[in-house]
Formats: structure tokens, C-alpha cells, sequence
């Protein structure tokens, strides 16, 4: 199954929170859409990984994606070496995405900066057609792929985008998609130990931030991402 975005997120949520409403919008615009999760966020204060397995599907259902993996690495002490790298590449070649999107190049969490730059090796290597990959239990090796192009969102860190896409109508999706994660963010009723995306002002958080992104371009709501290296357009006027 060739897919037109792949999306990597070193925990469940991670993609949600950083890209929910594009995601929505691009498959609302006729886009394949695909999420891996690196981690099942076993180490999270608040939940289980049992729990966030189940609220993970439940937010791929209301994203509307057409499939959704986990690596199942080691939360907080995956690498960024050869073992992690081929799963990576596993996934990019398995799905041929033009587009991937994975974490913020910097954040609060060790595992976000870590994710994004394993994902963006991978990404460089999975074009390499000297490295040898095949799925568990198939015998074709398969195709060098890479995608053309590699997106960062941001997530806690207020850093400066390279550019916003607007996703002005699709903010509820991202906010029903965030809030699958019952056992992760706002909830009064759930007397779990408070966390730093625990709290209301969290969860307001992810419509104000979009809403201040979306100012910033002249639009009710915005999603920021980063790049690695120039976006080229074909004309002046493609720019808005």
C-alpha cells in the first residue's frame, strides 16, 4: 500500500498533538494517510501501555487514517543506531510516502529531538540501495524508497516555523483526536498523578497555539512545521 503521508511519532499522541488538523485536512483532500507510533509510551506517568494501544486506535479512527503502526522501542531509551534505523526504513519502504512527518528537531522530552532525528536518518538511508530490508515473514526484499521530502512538527517548545500550513475547520478533529487519550490529558474526574500535559491549561493550549500560529499567516488556525533543507516552488504566486 502505497501511502501519500507517512507520519512518525515517538509516542502515541505525539502525531496528534503536532499535526492532528493537517492530517485531517489532507485526508478530507482525497490523501493516504498512515501513522507509526516508535514507542507505546510505557513510561508515561498516567495510563498504561494497554491503554494508550486502545486510545491510539480510537484516535486513528477519528483522524480517519488507513493504518496505523507501533515499533514497539523501548520508551526513553531507544537509539538512533543501525537496529533502529532498518525498522525505520522497514516502514518508508513498505509504504513509498512522499511526504513523512515526524517530532520537533528540539523539545522538552529526550525522546521527541532523538525520534526526529532517527526518522530523518532513516529517511535519507531508506534510499540507499545497497541496504538490504525485508518485512518479518516475507522473503522479497524491498525497493529503495525515499520520500521527497521530510517535515518537522513542533510540540511543546515554542520553536519558529518555516512555515504554517492553514487548517482553519479542521481544529476539532485535532482536539476529538487529542482527547482519545482519556488517561493522558485533561480529565477533572481522574484523580491520576498531575502531569505537565495533564492540565486544563494544556488542553486549551492546543487551540490557542494553532489559533496564534493561524494569526500569524492571516487565518482562524495553523499548524507549524520545520524543514531541513529549502522548499522549492515553481512560481512566486504559490506562496500565500
Amino acid at each position: 500500500m502505497k501511502l501519500d503521508i507517512l507520519a512518525f511519532g515517538a509516542h502515541p499522541d505525539d502525531v496528534e498533538l503536532g499535526a492532528g488538523a493537517t492530517i485531517a485536512k489532507e485526508i478530507a483532500n482525497g490523501k493516504k494517510v498512515g501513522i507509526v507510533d516508535l514507542t507505546r509510551g510505557e513510561l508515561g506517568t498516567r495510563g498504561t501501555a494497554e491503554i494508550r494501544d486502545q486510545e491510539s486506535a480510537d484516535a486513528a479512527k477519528v483522524l480517519g487514517v488507513i493504518v496505523r503502526e507501533n515499533l514497539e522501542m523501548a520508551d526513553g531509551f531507544f537509539k538512533n543506531d543501525k537496529e533502529h534505523q532498518l525498522l525505520i526504513i522497514q516502514m518508508i519502504r513498505k509504504y513509498r510516502p512522499d511526504i513523512v512527518l515526524c517530532n520537533a528537531v528540539d523539545d522538552r522530552h529526550i525522546d521527541h529531538g532523538r525520534g526526529s532525528k532517527l526518522v530523518s536518518d532513516a529517511c535519507f538511508l531508506s534510499g540507499l540501495l545497497k541496504i538490504d530490508t525485508k518485512l518479518e515473514g516475507q522473503d522479497e526484499w524491498q525497493e529503495a524508497w525515499r520520500p521527497k521530502f521530510v517535515y518537522h512538527y513542533i510540540q511543546w517548545k515554542n520553536i519558529k516555523p518555516d512555515f504554517v500550513v492553514d487548517v482553519s475547520g479542521f481544529i476539532k478533529n485535532k482536539v476529538d483526536a487529542v482527547m482519545a487519550y482519556r488517561s493522558q490529558f485533561y480529565d477533572p474526574g481522574n484523580d491520576a498523578p498531575k502531569t505537565p500535559i495533564s492540565s486544563k491549561n494544556f488542553a486549551d493550549s492546543i487551540e490557542y497555539r494553532a489559533r496564534d500560529l493561524g494569526r500569524l499567516i492571516g487565518v482562524e488556525y495553523g499548524e507549524g512545521y520545520t524543514v531541513e533543507r529549502f522548499v522549492a516552488v515553481d512560481s512566486l504566486y504559490n506562496l500565500k
